[in-house]
């Protein structure tokens, strides 16, 4: 009998803190009514001041847990974050391609929120020339797309431009998140290869952010494996997002992290 479960895989980095990371990612699955599974590409020390430290796992052991789920549960949606080196980005694109997962999300990341760096530049040009050919969307913040693009974003005509070359390293769409602009609104564009398409939402100001990106891109890769089409969900992760911002926990004394379970998200649209 063919099961009605939806699943997801994430394939990034652990939080000890609990509040990005693979962390995030599972709790945004569950909250999503998703199944979730995982591939453990780096253990990190952090909190919500910081990253303190942080350990890279074996290329062929981040493969051998995506064969070990691919092999025995079917994927309907993929998710990669933090990839922490150019071994393990190459090997993961490989495996991505090899094992036919699909409806990838990649989340670039580059940068924690305390300011930390995870992301090396070897492991940034594998990531440009390997992984997001095999993407169906990437998911860039305002910095990541300047890293990504070789440009500088200072307004919404140069977030699309930005948006075009990054498009052009393979990726089927790019979302750029605006959380990191400037204004009372923010926009997260979307640009499919054909048409731009603006989100917006009102900015929340709080310190509670923690695990923004990847719950942004966990959220996107949960309603793909639903079945909405990328379009919807975007607009659907951006909602679930400014909810758990909004709902966000006091936790810690830097960025506290997101209430990923604030609401009923079958009611998302």
């Amino acid at each position: 009998m063919t099961s009605t479960i939806r699943t997801a895989l994430t394939i990034a980095g652990s939080d000890s803190g609990g509040g990005a990371g693979i962390q995030a990612d599972l709790k945004t699955f569950a909250a999503h009514r998703v199944y979730g599974m995982s591939a453990l590409t780096a253990i990190t020390a952090q909190n919500t001041v910081g990253v303190t430290s942080a350990l890279a796992l074996p290329a062929d052991l981040v493969i051998a847990q995506m064969e070990a789920v691919a092999s025995d549960i079917h994927v309907h949606a993929t998710k990669t974050g933090m990839l922490a080196s150019a071994a393990i980005v190459e090997a993961v694109a490989a495996a991505i391609a090899e094992l036919e997962l699909p409806l990838v999300v990649v989340d670039p990341v580059m940068v924690a929120k305390s300011g930390d760096r995870l992301l090396d530049e070897d492991a940034l040009t594998a990531m440009k020339r390997e992984l997001l050919p095999r993407a169906l969307v990437v998911t860039p913040n305002i910095p990541e797309a300047e890293v990504l693009s070789g440009q500088r974003i200072t307004s919404l005509a140069e977030a699309r431009e930005a948006a075009r070359v990054i498009h052009g390293f393979g990726a089927g769409a790019v979302v750029i998140k605006g959380g990191h602009a400037n204004g009372a609104e923010l926009v997260d564009l979307l640009f499919d290869g054909r048409a731009f398409h603006e989100f917006r939402t009102p900015r929340l100001e709080t310190r509670n952010t923690h695990g923004t990106g990847c719950t942004f891109a966990s959220a996107v890769a949960a309603r793909l494996a639903l079945g909405s089409p990328l379009a919807e969900a975007v607009s659907g992760a951006q909602t679930y997002v400014a909810g758990a911002i909004r709902h966000g926990l006091a936790l810690g004394r830097g960025h506290g992290p997101l209430d990923h379970f604030w609401a009923d998200t079958r009611a998302y649209t």
